[in-house]
């Protein structure tokens, strides 16, 4: 098999405490794949003159997918560079349940499902400012039934909802409810109701490409409707498919209908690249302590092994990591035991037969 190349980004605070063990792991699975770490943040700068260098964007260019570590900013040029540089425009983010994770539900034995959240429009272009940048535009507001002009001091941000960015992951949201083969259903969220023409525009696209999937069940509900349901019947869902910002939102409250973001993998795709990193923070408070949840970086690792054809690896990582839980044995701090991170991943090398 062609070796595969993973671009590493340990990450800040505590992530490293699970990023370095989980490539640790990875090694110990002879699997084909060379890892590389471009260098980032203040190490480059003193050596580089630049926080992420043209050498490290050659690194993260020439792999074939990065495992990135959270980060609290000594990483963010390189989070940006492998959003919107390698247009990974969908953040895949599954929500599913094992037995032993500390879910707040009564019953979540069959909660499985994923949010795939558009990942480079809606506010997170960052076109922000003063209201005095748009006063010439003579903006009114049929709501406030006001003139921008005359609200005063203050300051606005830029929702865009393009026809390319949601066509594309509008459709992928549809293949991956084939791949999944579960109920074979996509539900699409957003605000339309009150924002017609940018959210109406996602909804309307949505109901285009469903089109062309006839054998998916393809519903949609107003953002503040799906959150309640999302809630008090999470088991309905398969795969959901939002604009950016809801997605994040969305995303981690599915984190916790599980159990919490120590258990959230997530993955962010674009046509020809991915990059894989777990969706809780860099975890200060608890830096150095030992007992940060690895779980999440682990089942990110699951899906970035699958995503570079290594199915029977990934499969097998995960099915560890739930057979861990199930036994009780070694549950992390988050999750209700008092198993240190270290233990975890101890167990987890027992699991896999690993020395």
């Amino acid at each position: 098999m062609i070796t595969k190349t993973v671009a590493v980004f340990p990450g800040d605070d505590a992530s490293p405490e699970v990023m370095i063990p989980t490539i640790a792991l990875l090694e110990k699975l002879q699997l084909p794949i060379e890892f590389v770490y471009p260098m980032v943040g203040d190490e480059a700068l003193s050596e580089h003159g630049a926080r992420f260098p043209g050498a490290s964007k050659a690194q993260v260019d020439e792999a074939d997918a990065t495992f990135f570590g959270s980060t609290s900013g000594q990483s963010t040029e390189a989070l940006f560079y492998l959003r919107w540089g390698k247009q990974t425009y969908a953040n895949v983010r599954p929500c599913q349940f094992r037995p032993g994770y500390r879910s707040p539900m009564a019953n979540p034995e069959n909660i499985d499902f994923v949010v795939v959240r558009e990942n480079l429009e809606d506010l997170y272009l960052g076109l922000e400012g003063d209201l005095t940048a748009l006063a010439g535009l003579n903006l009114y507001s049929k709501h406030a039934k006001t003139s921008l002009k005359d609200m005063g001091t203050g300051r606005y941000a830029i929702k865009v909802i393009t026809e390319v960015g949601s066509e594309r992951v509008i459709r992928f949201a549809f293949e991956l409810a084939r791949k999944r083969g579960g109920q074979r259903k996509v539900t699409l969220t957003s605000k339309y109701n009150m924002l017609a023409k940018a959210d109406g525009y996602f909804r309307e696209i949505g109901y285009a490409v469903a089109k062309d999937y006839p054998d998916i069940t393809f519903e949609t509900f107003i953002v503040d409707d799906f959150l309640c349901r999302m809630i008090s019947n999470p088991c309905a869902l398969d795969v959901v498919v939002t604009p950016n910002l809801y997605g994040d939102i969305f995303s981690d409250g599915a984190a916790g209908l599980i159990g919490g973001l120590g258990l959230a993998p997530s993955g962010c795709y674009g046509a020809d690249y991915a990059y894989f990193e777990s969706a809780h923070g860099t975890a200060p408070d608890i830096q150095g302590q030992n007992i940060i949840n690895p779980t999440a970086t682990i089942l990110s690792a699951s899906m970035m092994l699958t995503y570079l054809g290594l199915n029977e690896a990934g499969n097998t990582l995960e099915a560890a990591i739930s057979s861990l839980y199930a036994a009780g044995q070694c549950i992390p701090v988050d999750q209700g035991g008092n198993a240190k991170t270290s233990e975890f991943f101890q167990a987890l090398n027992d699991a896999l037969g690993l020395t």
